[in-house]
């Protein structure tokens, strides 16, 4: 099942918008991977409330872009900086966690999320 933003599991109605867009985006990308709805849909809120409830400030991708990788912060219409490899995005956005206590969502090719970091995991 592919949840969307009007159609959703009814554990994620008491969630604030963002953090039920984030839960979704988390649960599906689970199920595509194999995992069974009922533990996507507790991961992805799980993951979501703490994304969302998080003490860092700043919560960067890592993105395919025009066929290279890019670092993107949240919400921000232009790319923070492009890499050849997904590899070299990769170290980079372990700095950024690092000296600005920031979260980082890695994402596949075809933009689904792959992993989630913070700087506890």
């Amino acid at each position: 099942m592919v949840w969307t933003k009007n159609d959703y599991p009814e554990s994620m109605k008491n969630l604030n918008e963002s953090t039920r867009n984030k839960a979704i985006e988390v649960a599906n990308a689970l199920v595509d991977d194999g995992y069974e709805e009922g533990r996507a849909i507790s991961i992805g809120i799980s993951q979501a409330e703490k994304m969302m409830n998080s003490n860092s400030s700043d919560i960067y991708h890592i993105v395919p872009h025009d066929g290279e990788w890019a670092i993107k912060k949240e919400n921000a219409k232009k790319v923070t900086e492009v890499f050849r490899t997904k590899a070299q995005a990769l170290d980079k956005g372990q700095d950024y966690m690092k000296k600005k206590d920031a979260q980082l969502v890695i994402h596949r090719q075809d933009g689904t999320i792959e992993k989630m970091k913070n700087t506890g995991s």
